[in-house]
């Protein structure tokens, strides 16, 4: 499949770093290897390689094996581009799942909560399917139910510019949902799928949390009132999905910091926000990012200012993204990603069902509730 800048940058999300960070144990929290870690937006790649053929390499496979994680959930489909939505993303899945035959052993696709637990319990990879712009709708919401059946489980309503469902977080208008977009928003709640509301705008959000039968979930995302720009969202949003049941991931992302430079540090502040708003079983993680490493710093720093350039040019760029922001939070990246963070959680003191929850339990609870067991 065409890799595109989303899937880019999140196999670009890991640099070499393998060591803890100071002062921080490896067993902050002693059972951390029998959770279940659910990265509720990220990805598989190996950030070395530019439009590998096969994303899923040796070494891409072993990095995420070693971080923990128990499912991802994968970005396919339109994003932004000249290609024709519909055609790309039916093409998407149709190659992640011969992908996903050709590695059994490491990899499972994840059509129910069960499928997560499954996962676990055989040492695997859960991939589930998300898209991140619902252009590929059209004008024809039926086109849920034939994705539904393709196995796409997470679908995210609008990028950062408005479509034709609703406002994204860059669309200055802030206009909110359409009467398209609420049509969409029946049929996802009528298949089981999860509405995701990352990107959009405010009134967006706002008015689809309280369109959705069923609750919505932000995968990736931060909090405004500790950062404010426009890809976080506000106190009323995350409290709003919160009430209904719903989910937050927070991201590890340049828009934790107002500086563009975000650090472990702010990855914390960001999730102690959230639980304050949200309650401490609402909140989780979506990091935005995979755990590849990257050997050559400097090639990355250039293709990265060469995408910035083409999504400031397309329209389709945030807030607080620059050529010199890199995708990921410096001091908390790799295949120790995960474990980095329990260990700041735990020191934090934050108690281990705690943590546990927003590692994974958090996003397996809102998989239930929408997916099914």
């Amino acid at each position: 499949m065409t890799i595109d800048r989303r899937a880019m940058l999140a196999g670009a999300a890991g640099m070499a770093a393998t060591s803890l960070l100071p002062g921080v144990a490896r067993a902050a929290a002693p059972d951390d290897r029998k959770w279940v870690i659910v990265n509720a937006l990220g990805g598989l790649a190996d950030p070395n390689i530019q439009d590998a053929a096969d994303p899923f390499s040796p070494r891409v496979l072993a990095e995420a094996h070693a971080s923990g994680v128990t499912a991802i959930n994968c970005t396919l489909g339109y994003v932004a581009g000249p290609a024709e939505p519909f055609e790309k993303s039916v093409a998407d899945v149709a190659e992640m799942d011969m992908l996903l035959r050709r590695y059994p052993r490491d990899l499972v696709k994840i059509l129910s909560a069960a499928d997560i637990r499954r996962a676990k319990a055989e040492k695997k990879i859960g991939i589930i399917y998300g898209f991140q712009n619902g252009a590929m709708m059209g004008k024809d919401a039926g086109r849920v139910d034939i994705f539904a059946n393709m196995g796409v489980r997470i679908f995210q309503l609008t990028y950062n510019p408005a479509n034709q469902l609703g406002d994204g977080s860059m669309a200055p208008g802030n206009r909110g949902l359409t009467p398209f977009g609420r049509e969409v928003i029946e049929r996802l709640n009528a298949q089981k799928m999860i509405v995701d509301l990352s990107h959009s705008g405010e009134k967006t959000c706002l008015e689809a949390a309280r369109a959705s039968k069923a609750p919505i979930s932000i995968n990736h995302t931060g909090c405004r009132a500790v950062t404010d720009l426009p890809r976080n969202k506000t106190d009323a949003e995350l409290r709003l999905v919160a009430e209904k049941g719903g989910f937050i991931g927070i991201y590890f992302m340049p828009f934790l910091n107002i500086s563009g430079h975000a650090r472990a540090e702010d990855v914390v502040a960001h999730i102690d926000h959230a639980v304050n708003i949200c309650g401490e079983d609402h909140v989780g993680i979506g990091t935005d990012g995979t755990v590849g490493q990257i050997d050559d710093l400097q090639a990355y720093e250039a293709v990265l200012a060469k995408e910035i350039a083409e999504r400031r040019a397309a329209g389709i760029s945030a807030a607080g993204e620059r050529p010199d922001t890199y995708p990921f939070v410096v001091d908390l990246r790799g295949p120790d990603q995960f474990r980095k963070l329990i260990g700041l959680l735990a020191a934090r003191g934050y108690s281990s069902r705690r943590i546990e929850k927003i590692m994974g339990l958090n996003f397996l609870r809102h998989a239930e509730s929408v997916w099914g067991g």
